[in-house]
């Protein structure tokens, strides 16, 4: 009975400084300190968000370039991988279908026909965007001046290289590449 109201007393305490105190102190530092990653580095036109450059975001115009399949079609509630063995014919199946796509004989990146663990990897190599060029400059109907100019856009939203691998930011190219092909 002597430890009842003592316990009783220290589980509002901990439930307070846990519960209440800490997130309240976490939410207000990151919000302070990181307002842009704390709302979700969320991205936006005209001023109007359109998406996250944390989120892959489903797209279907061939005047964009596509970003890496997704096992829970880009919905962030159910994301996830497939969860498929690599000896599953399914999985043969849907690579196989993604294969397709592009030209026989081309070498095409793993991250292009496989999905990622969370099925919403906002990132791909720059092969695998190097590969969507020519259908997005068809698309576009751009000249070879531009043509180049894509090409170098390329390389300036290309991330890491020297120590983490090359990667490029789908929506983020995406968006630059409206601004200077509209």
């Amino acid at each position: 009975m002597k430890t009842i109201l003592p316990s009783i007393r220290m589980l509002g305490v901990m439930t307070a400084l846990t519960g209440l105190a800490y997130p309240a102190f976490v939410w207000t530092c990151g919000h302070t300190l990181f307002r842009r990653q704390a709302e979700g580095s969320l991205m936006s036109r005209n001023g109007v968000v359109i998406g996250s450059e944390l989120l892959a975001q489903k797209t279907a115009d061939p005047r964009y370039f596509m970003p890496r399949p997704s096992g829970g079609d880009f919905a962030t509630v159910p994301s996830g991988a497939g969860n498929q063995a690599w000896t599953s014919a399914a999985l043969a199946k849907a690579i196989a279908d993604r294969r397709a796509v592009y030209p026989a004989g081309a070498a095409v990146p793993a991250d292009l026909v496989t999905a990622s663990g969370s099925g919403l990897d906002p990132d791909l190599s720059p092969t695998a965007i190097q590969l969507q060029v020519d259908r997005v400059a068809a698309a576009r109907r751009l000249d070879g001046r531009q043509r180049r100019a894509l090409d170098s856009l390329i390389r300036r939203e290309t991330a890491g290289g020297r120590w983490t691998p090359a990667r490029v930011n789908v929506l983020k190219l995406n968006l630059a590449l409206d601004e200077i092909y509209p």
